[in-house]
């Protein structure tokens, strides 16, 4: 299962909320996963569809219990989806004025009538606790996350206004986020960390915050122990490099003055470097007969360069004499 299923069961699970909290949940479901229906003569349908069954139940709880309708619910298999079950329910009758008027979509007139005033939820949204609830209806009916073990990618795939809807409720709860047209949809997303878990727990995710909090962890700590890798091959590396420095210098000496002319310390650690070109210059320091430390070895072999690089001036001298 995916880390948004997961995610958006937990919200599923949650308990319905005081009736403005439950308009704005279902305000943002029915813009999402909800649609209108004239069937003449002034009447009206109302239908949510969904392939998630649990909310579905959900839906069917809002309207039933919350909002005292009575929806029917049935299920239909899509032959060219693959056979995918979707779960339809239906508010029609004298229910659809009722819901509709609670969504802030139709309105009486002077005359008494119930008219129909827009298409889509208009809900005020004033409190906290409703604009939380609205970001949540939204995110179940149209909302999908990355799993957060491959980045940080949140989004609600929905039409024009309800993007601008979603923004200011994200800028009131100061989460950033941006805004792109897909396929003629817009989409509403955030990227980072600190931002998406923000979001689930605005939205009551408490369990899937943990999840992201827990991965955030083990990502940093693989980047650290990555980078200490990248670091130990660097010294490797550069250890190796100095290593066939102080060979080449060695050799030089030997080859020009011999190593007995090297005082007896600076001998043993000389021919030492030439046994053991792998071993560090702290490793050589504890071979010798007498062990020295780290700063010990790198001062022998400092002396050792230094005759090394005495020998190069002489040959240099001799060779532009010669020239």
């Amino acid at each position: 299962m995916s880390f948004s299923s997961l995610a958006r069961e937990e919200m599923i699970r949650l308990p319905l909320e005081r009736e403005c909290c439950l308009l704005s949940e279902l305000g943002a479901l029915t813009q999402t996963c909800g649609s209108l229906s004239f069937l003449g003569g002034g009447r009206f349908s109302v239908t949510y569809e969904t392939g998630s069954s649990p909310l579905a139940r959900r839906i069917f709880r809002m309207l039933k219990t919350g909002l005292s309708l009575s929806p029917s619910l049935h299920v239909v298999e899509h032959a060219r989806l693959g056979g995918q079950k979707m779960c339809i329910l239906t508010v029609d009758g004298e229910d659809a004025p009722h819901l509709l008027n609670r969504l802030g979509m139709m309105r009486g007139n002077t005359e008494g009538t119930m008219v129909l005033r827009r298409m889509v939820p208009h809900l005020s949204m004033t409190r906290s606790c409703c604009r939380r609830s609205y970001l949540r209806g939204a995110f179940l009916g149209g909302g999908s996350m990355v799993n957060p073990e491959k980045g940080w990618h949140m989004e609600w795939v929905c039409d024009q206004t309800m993007a601008q809807t979603l923004q200011k409720v994200l800028e009131r709860a100061a989460i950033p986020s941006g805004l792109e047209e897909r396929r003629g949809q817009s989409v509403v997303y955030l990227k980072g960390t600190q931002a998406i878990s923000d979001a689930l727990a605005l939205m009551g995710a408490g369990n899937a915050v943990m999840e992201v909090e827990n991965v955030r962890i083990r990502r940093q700590v693989r980047a650290r122990v990555n980078r200490a890798a990248n670091c130990d091959e660097h010294n490797s590396e550069r250890m190796l490099n100095a290593s066939e420095k102080q060979v080449e210098a060695i050799k030089l000496i030997s080859i020009e003055r011999g190593l007995y002319t090297l005082p007896p310390a600076l001998q043993e650690m000389a021919r030492l470097r030439l046994e053991h070109t792998d071993l560090s210059l702290e490793e050589l320091g504890q071979a010798l007969k007498r062990p020295v430390g780290k700063s010990g070895a790198a001062g022998r072999m400092r002396r050792i360069e230094a005759v090394a690089e005495e020998i190069r001036r002489e040959i240099a001298e001799r060779q532009k004499e010669e020239g």
